[in-house]
């Protein structure tokens, strides 16, 4: 009799995001014409001198362990980010690089829930959100946001939510898949009720450089000290210097987080990439041209894009303010998002993700992340699409 695998680990849905990405490459490399709108990651190359300090690093033997919990020269870099970007006075012992945003997620996640512990996820969700809560024993409470609401959780519906058992509430500003961004007031809302209540806030702030039209970002944790003695902050470079094959994240939070995760992360990964962390700093204290160069281009790519959707008979969109995703409402069209998305990419070779996967079956998302020619033409075939339904 073959041996059981562990119930947590065999329960895991395997992401939709990447499914349709390697089915879309699939069919380019078949020499389909794909149009694609999946990938969650920039499509610009990483900043040249974030790619020498690597390799300067890596050519002067930069290649022992780390520290488990990251370098002490980029954790400096990070404090005085946080310090300066967020209004967030941390120290160095509060903060734990790791690799990538997602494995910071997933180690706070894993060392912050107990068995049954309660976690609220406003949906829309990053569709690892609730995984992680899963795998850690814990319980997602998902909270349904209306278009109407610009999908944003409201605090009334975050109180209803709030019971003995809830640890933490997940908090992703700006979001994926939504681009929305949480306003200085809406978060304060947010914060009070953390407070009141003596609940967590992870704040997933890894898109907070990607936001447009004079939109502010606002850190949490920033409001008090009763809040920031609550507040996880996370964040990383994969999306804003575009280094998602870095693998390079961080988090700040309080001591007692902080002290569980560097035990979980000494025993699973140990430190993160040796040189990448010489990028790492370069990325923080170095030029930010380039990052600004992706931000305008990635502003005039939704500019077009939301409007090209919002043409569309029977598609309604909210226009988000950060990060590169858009979420179209579909759901005029008599298909759900899974159906939606295989029909058009099997007829027209256009990917899209269902927006099942992110807990809203009547949208799909729409990453703009990939070149204005690819959106032009991707738009064009789900116009010729959706007319034909």
């Amino acid at each position: 009799m073959a041996a059981e695998m562990n119930a947590r680990i065999a329960s895991i849905k395997p992401s939709v995001t990447l499914g349709i990405t390697a089915k879309a490459k699939a069919m380019k490399a078949e020499g389909q014409d794909v149009f694609s709108f999946a990938a969650g990651e920039p499509d610009f190359d990483t900043p040249e001198n974030i790619k020498k300090a690597a390799a300067e690093a890596l050519a002067r033997g930069e290649t022992k362990y780390s520290p488990a919990s990251g370098a002490a020269d980029l954790k400096a870099a990070i404090v005085d980010k946080l310090k300066k970007d967020n209004g967030l006075e941390y120290d160095a012992g509060q903060i734990v690089v790791s690799n990538g945003a997602k494995h910071s997620l997933f180690n706070v996640i894993m060392a912050m829930c107990q068995e049954g512990d309660e976690v609220i996820i406003p949906a829309p969700f990053w569709l690892s959100y609730p995984e992680m809560v899963t795998i850690a024993g814990g319980k997602p409470v998902i909270v349904n946001c209306s278009e109407a609401d610009e999908y944003k959780i409201k605090p009334e519906a975050l109180e209803a939510a709030i019971t003995p058992k809830t640890k933490a509430i997940i908090i992703n500003s700006p979001s994926n898949p939504i681009g929305v961004v949480y306003s200085r007031d809406e978060l304060k809302a947010i914060a009070d009720i953390a407070v009141k209540h003596g609940v967590y806030v992870v704040s997933d702030e890894i898109y907070e450089k990607l936001v447009y039209e004079g939109v502010e970002h606002v850190s949490i944790g920033s409001f008090s000290e009763d809040i920031f003695k609550l507040t996880v902050t996370v964040n990383g470079f994969s999306k804003a210097y575009s280094m998602t094959g870095w693998r390079l994240g961080y988090f700040a939070a309080p001591m007692e987080i902080v002290k569980a995760v560097n035990a979980l992360q000494s025993h699973s990964t140990s430190g993160p990439n040796t040189f990448a962390q010489f990028g790492g700093v370069e990325a923080l204290v170095g030029p930010q041209d380039a990052v600004e160069e992706m931000r305008k281009s990635f502003e005039e790519r939704r500019n077009y894009l939301y409007e090209r959707l919002t043409s569309i008979d029977g598609v309604s969109c909210v226009k988000p303010g950060g990060a590169f995703y858009m979420l179209p409402n579909i759901s005029s069209f008599g298909l759900d998002s899974l159906s939606f998305a295989d029909k058009l990419l099997e007829s027209k070779g256009v990917a899209v993700v269902p927006g099942i996967a992110f807990g809203a079956d009547a949208n799909v998302r729409m990453s703009y992340a990939c070149s204005m020619d690819n959106i032009k033409g991707g738009v064009d075939r789900l116009e010729d699409f959706v007319s034909s339904l």
